[in-house]
């Protein structure tokens, strides 16, 4: 056998599970908040703002922070709960969840520098990309009867 006719074989579409399908891009989506959130720093006056006590909607409250962490804490949370949810609540969940972050990251990067913007619709791309495998979450074939 040659070399040659080893390469122009067809490859395996080796299906991945739609649980991971969902938990990876929950996943990249994490990644993209920390790396953006991360170059955020900066840009200029960023720092200052954040020694002031200033959040990019108002001051750095205990509430505002608790807040802000259950933000990130859900989608975090969702690498792991895709796994482990039962199928129903599983697509439910992330169907409703990936509508909502992509919501949130369309008007939190209002204004913002364009790597901001950048990894915002990637975010966004990501978060409609979680909602739409739940959506289309894999029906068990009907077994028939004698």
């Amino acid at each position: 056998m040659s070399t040659g006719s080893q390469s122009r074989a067809s490859l395996d579409p080796a299906t991945v599970n739609v649980r991971v399908k969902l938990a990876l891009l929950w996943a990249a989506t994490m990644f993209c908040y920390v790396y953006g959130d991360y170059f955020e720093l900066y840009v200029p006056g960023k720092l200052q703002e954040m020694i002031g006590g200033q959040l990019a909607f108002g001051p750095a409250t205990q509430g505002a922070l608790v807040g802000t962490s259950i933000l990130l804490i859900v989608p975090a949370l969702m690498v792991v709960l895709s796994a482990m949810l039962s199928p129903r609540v599983c697509r439910a969940v992330n169907i409703a969840l990936g509508v909502f972050y992509a919501l949130v990251m369309a008007v939190a990067m209002q204004g913002a520098w364009y790597f901001y913007k950048l990894f915002g619709v990637v975010e966004i791309v990501l978060t409609l990309s979680i909602a739409w495998q739940a959506w289309r979450w894999p029906r068990r074939a009907e077994v028939q009867g004698p």
